[in-house]
């Protein structure tokens, strides 16, 4: 829990988004465990189709792998840490952000643990070639092994809590004040340990990879969002590609006027963007803090 500007026992607010993915991370162990106990043929065939397994990915075109292996937990333990930790950070982000704000970072790192632990795995099979080393004979089994749980997008979590609250003393253990920022150091070091000593079990290189994922959003997304980025890059191109076409048919327009006899230069009549001006017209007395005409589409 945090503690602000004075000690305090009370818990985070369970907010929509936070409060949906705890019930339904919760039902689907549940459910598991239910399919398990009855048909264990097919929970695992089940875990097999929605648990990250690179080869599958990379191969078989199991894309949706990438999303839903953060949906099932391997075991109690691993579900509570990770719910619990969501609802702890993860509500502060819902209220600074907005749901879809907040959903989008979380699945941003959820995807971003799962290229990740692709990345590493394949990248270690290429090594294992070069430098027949245990530690990369170890990480290369990551494009079999199926991986799940939430973590990836948890540690994304942590490391915003980190850097955007971490002056924010934590009561660890309920009587331990520690700053946020020490306490996500050391749960970076933990899966970095864990990633170079042994690669699987929970996966520490999806772990790391949600943190260097979260850490990217927060240093080079707009604070608007992901939409608002691609949709500024999409219109950017857009209006660079109608400003060339402009100038392009400025151009033959004056082409065509050489080939009339009527020599003239295309900048007498199309201004720096491709828009048509009339020479003749009288200049127009630009106002206060105006510089150019406006952009037409």
């Amino acid at each position: 829990m945090v503690r602000r500007s004075s000690m305090t026992l009370g818990f985070p607010p369970f907010t929509y988004a936070v409060k949906w993915l705890v019930i339904i991370n919760s039902g689907i162990y549940l459910l598991m465990l239910l399919i398990h106990g009855l048909w264990p043929g097919l929970a695992r065939e089940i875990l097999i189709a929605a648990a990250l397994i690179p080869d599958s990915v990379i191969f078989h075109g199991t894309i949706w792998q990438l999303v839903t292996y953060s949906f099932f937990h391997g075991g109690l333990f691993h579900l509570l840490f990770n719910m619990l930790t969501l609802w702890m950070f993860g509500s502060q982000f819902e209220i600074d952000w907005g749901r879809k704000g907040f959903l989008e970072y979380y699945f941003w790192c959820v995807g971003g643990a799962a290229l990740t632990s692709i990345g590493v795995g394949y990248a270690a099979l290429g090594m294992q070639h070069a430098y027949p080393a245990p530690l990369f004979q170890n990480i290369s089994n990551l494009i079999i092994t199926p991986t799940i749980g939430a973590s990836g997008g948890i540690f994304g979590i942590l490391i915003a809590y980190g850097i955007l609250y971490g002056n924010q003393e934590i009561l660890l253990w309920f009587f331990l004040p520690i700053k946020a920022k020490y306490l996500v150091a050391a749960f970076i070091f933990i899966a970095l340990v864990g990633a170079l000593g042994d690669a699987g079990g929970v996966a520490n290189f999806a772990h790391l990879g949600g943190a260097f994922f979260g850490w990217l959003y927060l240093k080079y997304i707009p604070r608007r969002g992901l939409q608002f980025a691609t949709s500024e890059q999409y219109y950017g191109l857009r209006n660079r590609w109608i400003k060339w076409k402009r100038r392009r048919a400025a151009r033959k327009f004056e082409v065509y006027m050489r080939d009339k006899n009527q020599p003239t230069n295309y900048r007498e009549y199309f201004d720096e963007y491709g828009n048509y001006k009339d020479p003749n017209a009288p200049p127009r007395d630009k106002k206060d803090g105006e510089s150019r005409g406006p952009w037409v589409n």
